[in-house]
């Protein structure tokens, strides 16, 4: 029995196999309910008592070799199929990565935020989710009055203070007005969400930069003068603006600003509608009351704001026709501005 032991030991140490179905038969016929090892279990039964203690150790041996070399077979055959799978040289140097472009409307933004940074004016952000106070009430919308209608809003939460998606980046004006005493002097870039239509002139998300500028004696003639330098820089120095008579809640006296049309030169074409003007922002003195509302005296400080969209900018600079380009994703739309970066 000791030598049928010694035979089965030495068969498991020589035993190799190429394929899983090799090792399950080599384990039905070791470890398997009719297999070797099971069979002399059950004649360790019929040893003689003084021989129990040596046939049970080699028994033993048996099993666990048995066990051992399956375990074996099988990591070598995982290895050698892993192997296999991997068909290419590991050495060989990586395939070069496709560079991607920065989106237009980052392009635009930075440029924007790069002059008014020329210009002394330093950057200040908000959350996107807001409260109606910093939205509306402290820009001089009253919850009566009829300049609410010109906001299409998602509102949150309803009640005495609720919360929406800002409709525009003012809010974080009123926030900067609230924790820093004059003089102020910021741009503030955002996303702002409105509920209107999506089409080629309109979308539910898009991009705002918003500027105030807060201080003593600060008139009309700085707002003007500052816009001017903003165009000339964006468009070109041959830029010229216009400014029209128009109404917001948090200014007053408000302008609507156009630019000399970029394309025709203010001769007139299907850009400009034959006007020879393109819209580009509103802008205005800031309301006393909106002063009032931030803790700032009317009366010894003065200050101008304007406001302009991000997607308006950058569809008059690359003549972009169709507002939705924007988001989405199109490579083909996005690679055409690669040499802007």
């Amino acid at each position: 029995m000791i030598e049928k032991i010694a035979g089965l030991l030495q068969e498991i140490e020589d035993l190799k196999a190429m394929r899983e179905q090799e090792i399950e038969e080599f384990r039905v016929r070791f470890l398997g309910k009719k297999g070797e090892v099971t069979r002399l279990f059950e004649e360790f039964r019929n040893v003689l008592p003084e021989e129990k203690k040596e046939f049970g150790k080699k028994l033993n041996e048996l099993k666990n070799a048995a066990t051992a070399k399956i375990e074996e077979l099988r990591a070598i055959l995982e290895e050698s199929t892993e192997a296999a799978e991997c068909s290419f040289d590991l050495t060989k140097p990586g395939d070069a990565c496709e560079l991607g472009t920065r989106h237009p409307i980052s392009i635009t933004r930075e440029e924007i935020i790069s002059i008014f940074n020329k210009l002394g004016y330093t950057l200040a952000e908000g959350p996107e989710i807001e409260d109606d106070h910093h939205v509306f009430e402290a820009l001089n919308f009253p919850a009566d009055h009829p300049a609410r209608d010109m906001q299409d809003t998602f509102f949150i939460s309803s009640g005495a203070n609720p919360i929406l998606l800002r409709t525009h980046t003012s809010s974080v004006q009123v926030r900067t007005m609230e924790r820093q005493k004059p003089p102020v002097r910021v741009i503030c870039p955002g996303r702002v969400f409105r509920n209107e239509a999506i089409s080629a002139r309109a979308h539910c998300i898009f991009h705002q930069v918003e500027g105030l500028y807060i201080d003593k004696n600060v008139s009309f003639a700085d707002l003007k003068q500052a816009i001017l330098l903003f165009v000339k820089e964006m468009f070109g120095e041959n830029t010229q603006i216009r400014m029209r008579p128009s109404y917001f809640p948090f200014t007053e006296p408000s302008t609507e600003v156009d630019i000399s049309c970029n394309i025709c030169g203010g001769k007139g074409c299907n850009i400009c509608k034959g006007t020879g003007w393109l819209e580009i922002m509103g802008a205005g003195m800031v309301d006393p009351n909106v002063l009032s509302a931030s803790g700032i005296d009317p009366k010894e400080y003065s200050g101008f704001a304007f406001g302009m969209g991000i997607e308006r900018i950058a569809m008059l600079k690359w003549q972009v026709r169709d507002l939705r380009h924007y988001f989405e994703n199109d490579v083909r739309f996005l690679r055409e501005f690669e040499t802007s970066m």
